[in-house]
């Protein structure tokens, strides 16, 4: 048992004596069936506070052979499936944090020869008789274990990318650790020696240099995280259980904290739900980890439409996004495309797989949005929010001609910064009209476009505003009669969840001429 060569199970059993425990047991049945197979490298990259590092201690607890994890899996998801005994702590595992081993060895430039030097010196201490004082590398003494023993390795590196992300200008650095990285996974030699890599961090794979040393792995990621996508956070049934179990207000736990669509599934950042399971006072505890300081430098880049992109995904809106062009560093970025994509990744926004759009995915992220464009340059911003208010106080005072007269000078100001020309347009310039909601709403309840209508946008009040603001239902529609769109509202199945909400109720019909580029507006109380 060493510090890098099997290691014990402490770091896993400090996670099950926690008061929040859930069950994730069931990767390890995924990763054993990868063993030995050609789908036995794994690179499962997920931002930071999404369960990275308590990942990465279950699979060394669960494989390493200097432990008896026996009694701490038994009553865990995997004790009940067939592979549990079949793998249980019968590798040598060689598990390390490379920021942990980055800051051990003084330097990011020590950091390869101090993995090197130490797990070299574990391995001649567990095969003495095998490993010559010649051998100068980990995987060199693998392979010379593997040849002489018949031996084989579960590799197991958290932080993976610490160096490719954080170290994109030194590229003697560079170099090395990619030479260290295709000693360990690139070629044939290395599948003889690894039954198992698993290699966890927050971007994925660097398109242009270690894609050449790790062109073998799977990658799960939060563009795709496929199977995986319930090991990589919560998700609505366990944060459901959670809520009963602590009595919380699922309702306001999902929409402070839900929002990342993970191959079509709901998944909740771990450490906000398992903060307010323990505290229970809503807000976003994303920034007493990382703070918006690290966004704001990316957001304010000088691209094209990503200020605009910025604004509609505060607004509650989602925008198109090509995630191709993305090289996965924190260096060369080309585009908005490129910034939106990192924030992703970063886990500052989600994405939906099926029509390729980023947005803001909860109230918690949103915060951190709002504290992060807190600058001269981010003007915009303010305008939009100076005339929003305007538009929502006329709104809640049934005003018609100042609403319209608001839709439409927002409208001629987005639409010309942007050069906006399509239908689709227009509900990106309603979510920007009532921006200033937010502070007293949830995120709009959206639905999909029909034929030439346009879809409901549904405001719910937040808790302490309940008494005071009434829920709007807005309609936004093309070359037509503002009646018709508060009768098109009158006609059609309120969302969910309208149909249990107690309070007073707005409808508001907005009509556009595309000829003449003027609005109209019909407001209606609605009578339950």
């Amino acid at each position: 048992m060493g510090r890098f060569l099997n290691p014990d199970n402490s770091a896993f059993q400090i996670t099950l004596n926690s008061k929040i425990y859930v069950d994730k047991t069931g990767l390890l049945d995924i990763t054993n069936q990868a063993i030995d197979t050609d789908a036995a490298f794994i690179c499962n990259s997920r931002p930071r506070r999404f369960g990275k590092s308590i990942t990465a201690n279950m699979l060394a607890a669960y494989y390493s052979k200097g432990c008896d994890s026996k009694n701490m899996f038994a009553g865990l998801n995997i004790g009940r499936m067939d592979s549990f005994e079949q793998f249980l702590n019968k590798y040598d595992v060689i598990h390390f944090d490379v920021q942990w081993c980055m800051m051990d060895a003084g330097s990011p430039e020590k950091t390869v020869s101090y993995l090197n030097r130490h797990i070299v010196d574990e391995l001649k201490d567990a095969y003495p008789s095998v490993i010559a004082d010649s051998v100068q590398t980990a995987y060199g003494a693998m392979s010379r274990i593997n040849a002489e023993t018949g031996r084989k390795f579960i590799v197991i590196i958290d932080e993976w990318d610490v160096l490719i992300r954080d170290e994109a200008q030194n590229s003697a650095l560079q170099d090395e650790y990619i030479d260290f990285l295709c000693g360990m996974f690139k070629g044939v030699e290395p599948t003889r020696f690894i039954s198992l890599a698993y290699l966890t961090g927050i971007l994925p794979i660097k398109k242009l240099k270690t894609q050449s040393a790790l062109n073998n792995f799977d990658e799960y990621t939060m563009l795709d995280a496929g199977e995986l996508s319930p090991f990589v956070g919560f998700t609505d049934y366990e944060v459901k259980e959670l809520s009963k179990q602590f009595n919380r207000d699922f309702s306001a736990v999902e929409r402070w904290y839900d929002g990342y669509l993970l191959s079509g599934q709901h998944i909740y950042n771990p450490k906000a739900v398992v903060s307010v399971m323990r505290r229970g006072n809503f807000q976003s505890y994303w920034s007493k980890t990382g703070t918006f300081e690290s966004i704001r430098p990316l957001i304010n880049m000088d691209f094209d439409g990503l200020k605009t992109a910025i604004i509609e995904m505060i607004s509650g809106d989602a925008v198109k996004v090509d995630t191709s062009s993305f090289q996965n560093d924190m260096m060369n970025f080309e585009n908005k495309d490129d910034i939106l994509t990192v924030l992703i990744h970063l886990g500052y926004l989600a994405y939906n797989q099926e029509n390729h759009t980023a947005f803001i995915p909860n109230e918690e992220v949103r915060q951190e949005f709002i504290a992060a464009t807190k600058t001269k340059k981010w003007n915009e911003l303010l305008t939009f929010e100076q005339q929003s208010n305007a538009l929502l106080e006329a709104t809640l005072n049934m005003n018609t001609e100042e609403v319209a007269t608001g839709i439409e000078k927002i409208h001629t100001e987005y639409a010309s910064s942007i050069q906006y020309h399509d239908e689709n347009s227009l509900s990106s310039v309603l979510t920007i009209a009532y921006l200033s909601s937010m502070q007293y709403y949830f995120k709009p309840v959206r639905e999909l476009p029909a034929g030439r209508g346009f879809a409901d946008f549904v405001f719910i009040p937040k808790p302490d505003y309940l008494a005071d603001y009434p829920a709007l239902v807005v309609e936004l529609k093309w070359n037509k009669d503002s009646t018709t769109a508060i009768q098109q509202i009158k006609d059609r199945q309120y969302p969910e969840s309208l149909l249990s909400y107690t309070g007073n109720i707005l409808l508001v019909g907005i009509s556009y001429d595309k000829n003449t580029k003027t609005h109209l507006c019909s407001i209606e109380k609605y009578h339950k």
